[in-house]
């Protein structure tokens, strides 16, 4: 039952794409801002449910595909359409391992053109029998959209094939890509005419819909949505040629639990996202998660199973539909391997044919005894390098038959034409070896069908193999997402034809018994590891990841694909400048602090001399005589003094601290515990062990630290040799009076109890020492040093050093997890606040004063 309707307000798709009733019910909030969704509490989100409320809300499922699992098919009368289940759909199937409770829902297209006239009917229809949902996509769509980005640019993209001529693919189209992105919009619209998002679970998979979770994410931030590739993802050397790699990554991170089938593709994505958006990811409890924003985005790897019972049922009726004796005389006295395929230019059929021929010159025995029957199923795409492929194949069976044929026999079977699943269970039964050479292959479920055949229906008498001894041999490509599942196969690398020809005749040569263990060994797994058992995985990690999301509170931040959401804490928001100016005008003992770098000073400056804005801004507040005002900063006390000498009474925390002074006249102050550095002698040759090694690194030494960079050396490497620095450096200087800390693109050694956290307490501390306890406080920062600043704020007001009275404005710069309790954007929104506080202060004249502490 639905329990909810919602209909679509953000008309994000353009044009007329569905064929929808003309009367929508609107829900009476819109967005107002560009691309910015504010927080709705829970009085708001129950005013805009539908009139028609159900008795009883429950969890469902979304299931949302390409294609919808139903089989669509004109009447006889040619008047309407009728429709059964896709047995064969992997959409269908996962169902048998969700909660029988569950109610799924199914949002998709349908394989047949649905004229507009009947669409309404059609939809009505499914939705009331099924459960499902079509999306209809107009033809110009559907072609630009399916055959031409999806199966042009991301299906070769993600098998590794790059257009490197315009004969040799297909290249980048701009237009390709629009209409991918409407088509995902017209998906979008047609989930949320169902959608319960309080209530409902969705799950995305493939990549034809790869976008689509930053369209539902933007309309509810705090949807449950998991996704799910059934492809390769490919390395970031490959995926890193798209020209829409960061829409697409930053799309996929809407999402709250991604999954792929092995490991590597999940590696792969994870090094896209560190390389590509400088994320990092945690493995904790065995679970893998990728910060973003405040979120954490589950990564899951889980290869998909076959369904058991639909391959027990056709081996019942394999006997009755296609007579596997028939088979065995056909190929009596024959060893067979079998081949079964899609036509596609990555499944490497040709090269298991060359295989076979390499074998039968190698192992003369095997002329006249061994055949390959090599099942294709029609090609699901076109184009010029599939004709191609299709004209090797034909002209490299003829060549080898031709050569090694007698009569009575072929070495090469090649049938190419659709098989339904009990002849293709018939031939699995009597095949004594399966042969798998695809180059690329996301998963590949023929091994795991093949397994389960030779093991037959033991239960039942009517499989003539259930008697005999249960074996089976595989021959795998290892770039197949099913090889590593498969400890038993003899893996090959199927460009090198002679190591494939020897895995073959090895393979049909092996032991009887020793076929048998590793037969069993393969069929525990399968048998185990089934659809259901996937299905069942990834929803209850989709449930463990979004158990918190009514928790938080979320804002929906960006345009177009940059678009994202930002978990932060409750309290978190803008600092309002009209607001923070008010209590500075009412407050009599000011302390302002501000960091540099990244704070007044943006980031991606290469001059990092403050221009004479920020100098006029910075003089003017710290000339107020009601104002102790101090830059507390990373850098070396030489540069901060010579860039800060206008300002003269600004105070000055350099190296985090460790040096200090109140003045321009004043005397700088060590703050650290220790002014010894012959730590220095050591951790330096280390650093440049590391330097040399690592292209792009440097090291800066400042009076009292050491710090390594490596923001312009290689992400992946630059990354791990910080971690294995820092292991080393702490070894070497474990005995020393240092700390060693890993930053943003950075690995510092510096003298214990030095930090920004400190400065701050001792600036508290000395105005309440001289009477002018402070009763404004602006803390600014941007990184993580700032954060012990911010801590120390909170620490000072439960300690007394702060009263419970003081104004306190702690703030970070940008939009993310932060102790401070207000944001600012960016640095040049910081000035614009300090020029509001500039504006109402009143400097006095400097007086020259020596004295340390001065106020």
């Amino acid at each position: 039952m639905i329990s909810r309707s919602y209909t679509n307000l953000l008309d994000l798709a353009s044009g007329d794409f569905l064929g929808q009733p003309n009367e929508h019910k609107r829900l009476p909030r819109v967005m107002t801002v560009a691309g910015v969704i504010s927080e709705l509490d829970d009085e708001q989100a129950n005013s805009v449910a539908s009139d028609v409320q159900s008795s009883i809300i429950q969890d469902r499922i979304i299931i949302v595909g390409n294609q919808l699992p139903v089989k669509a098919k004109r009447r006889p009368d040619n008047k309407g359409w009728s429709f059964s289940w896709d047995d064969d759909s992997l959409l269908l199937q996962l169902k048998d391992g969700l909660p029988e409770d569950l109610e799924v829902l199914y949002v998709g297209s349908l394989n047949v053109d649905v004229d507009p006239s009947e669409q309404d009917d059609v939809s009505q229809l499914l939705l009331d029998r099924f459960k499902c949902v079509p999306a209809f996509l107009a033809p110009d769509i559907f072609t630009k959209f399916y055959h031409g980005f999806c199966k042009q640019h991301l299906w070769p993209l993600f098998h590794y094939m790059l257009p490197f001529s315009a004969n040799h693919g297909c290249r980048f189209d701009r237009s390709l890509w629009e209409a991918y992105v409407a088509a995902n919009k017209i998906f979008y619209q047609r989930v949320i005419e169902v959608i319960n998002p309080e209530d409902d679970y969705v799950w995305i998979h493939d990549y034809h819909l790869m976008v689509l979770p930053t369209f539902l994410r933007r309309r509810f931030n705090r949807l449950r949505m998991g996704f799910f590739l059934h492809s390769p993802f490919p390395s970031s050397e490959i995926y890193r040629t798209s020209p829409v790699r960061e829409e697409i990554l930053k799309a996929l991170l809407n999402s709250d639990l991604i999954g792929f089938h092995t490991f590597d593709y999940a590696r792969h994505f994870l090094s896209c996202c560190s390389r590509m958006l400088g994320l990092e990811y945690q493995s904790k409890r065995g679970y893998i998660g990728l910060e973003y924003y405040g979120r954490t985005i589950g990564v899951k790897i889980m290869p998909v199973g076959i369904h058991m019972g639909q391959i027990q049922s056709a081996l019942r009726l394999a006997d009755k539909e296609w007579r596997v004796g028939e088979l065995k005389q056909q190929f009596e006295g024959k060893t067979v391997l079998l081949g079964v395929d899609d036509m596609d230019v990555f499944k490497g059929v040709n090269l298991k044919l060359l295989a076979m021929e390499q074998m039968l010159k190698q192992h003369p025995k095997w002329q006249g005894r061994a055949v390959l029957v090599q099942i294709t199923n029609p090609a699901q795409g076109k184009g010029k390098d599939l004709e191609e492929i299709e004209a090797e194949i034909q002209a490299t069976c003829k060549r080898i038959n031709d050569t090694f044929g007698q009569p009575g026999y072929d070495p090469i079977v090649f049938i190419d034409r659709p098989v339904s699943i009990s002849e293709r269970v018939a031939y699995y039964t009597v095949a004594e070896c399966v042969v798998v050479t695809a180059v690329r292959d996301g998963m590949n479920l023929t091994p795991y069908e093949y397994i389960v055949c030779r093991q037959g229906v033991t239960e039942s008498d009517s499989s003539s193999e259930s008697s005999g001894p249960k074996k089976s041999m595989l021959v795998v490509s290892e770039f197949i997402g099913c090889s590593p599942s498969l400890s038993g196969a003899i893996r090959v690398n199927p460009w090198n034809i002679e190591a494939t020809a020897e895995a073959m005749s090895d393979a049909i040569s092996m032991a009887v018994a020793e076929k048998q263990l590793r037969h069993e060994k393969h069929y525990r797994y399968v048998s185990t590891h089934d659809v259901a058992y996937w299905s069942r995985s990834f929803f209850q990690d989709m449930e463990r990841t979004c158990k918190d999301h009514f928790r938080r509170r979320c804002w929906g931040i960006g345009l177009s694909f940059g678009f994202r959401v930002v978990a932060l804490d409750p309290n978190f928001r803008k600092l309002s400048i009209d607001h923070i100016v008010s209590v500075y005008l009412r407050s009599k003992n000011r302390a302002i602090l501000l960091d540099y770098d990244g704070t007044i000073m943006p980031q991606t400056s290469h001059n990092k001399t403050p221009s004479a804005e920020v100098i006029s801004i910075i003089n003017t507040l710290s000339g107020d005589p009601k104002n102790t005002v101090f830059v507390v900063s990373g850098r070396g006390r030489d540069s901060l003094s010579k860039w800060f000498s206008p300002c003269k009474k600004l105070g000055i925390a350099a190296e985090h601290g460790y040096f200090m002074r109140w003045s321009s006249n004043g005397e700088w102050e060590v703050c650290g515990h220790n002014s010894e550095f012959g730590w220095k002698e050591m951790a330096e040759p280390v650093m440049q062990l590391y330097t040399e090694a690592t292209d792009g690194s440097s090291i800066e030494s400042k009076e009292s630290a050491l710090v390594w960079h490596h923001r312009d050396a290689d992400p992946g490497f630059g990354s791990s040799q910080a971690k294995e620095m820092l292991d080393h450096l702490e070894s070497v200087l474990a005995n020393e009076p240092v700390a060693v800390k890993a930053g943003q693109f950075i690995v510092e050694v510096k003298p214990q109890g030095v930090s920004k956290g400190l400065v701050a307490e001792k600036i508290f501390t000395t105005m309440s020492e001289k009477g002018k306890q402070a009763d404004f406080v602006l803390c600014i920062g941007d990184d993580r040093s700032d954060e012990e600043m911010f801590q120390i704020i909170s620490s000072a007001l439960s300690s007394g050093i702060l009263s419970s009275k003081t104004n306190v404005f702690a703030c970070t710069v940008g939009q993310k997890p932060s102790k401070a309790k207000y944001y600012l954007d960016d640095p040049a929104e910081v000035l614009v606040m300090l020029e509001g506080l500039a504006e109402a202060s009143d400097p006095e004249p400097f007086t020259d004063s020596k004295s340390e502490g001065t106020l």
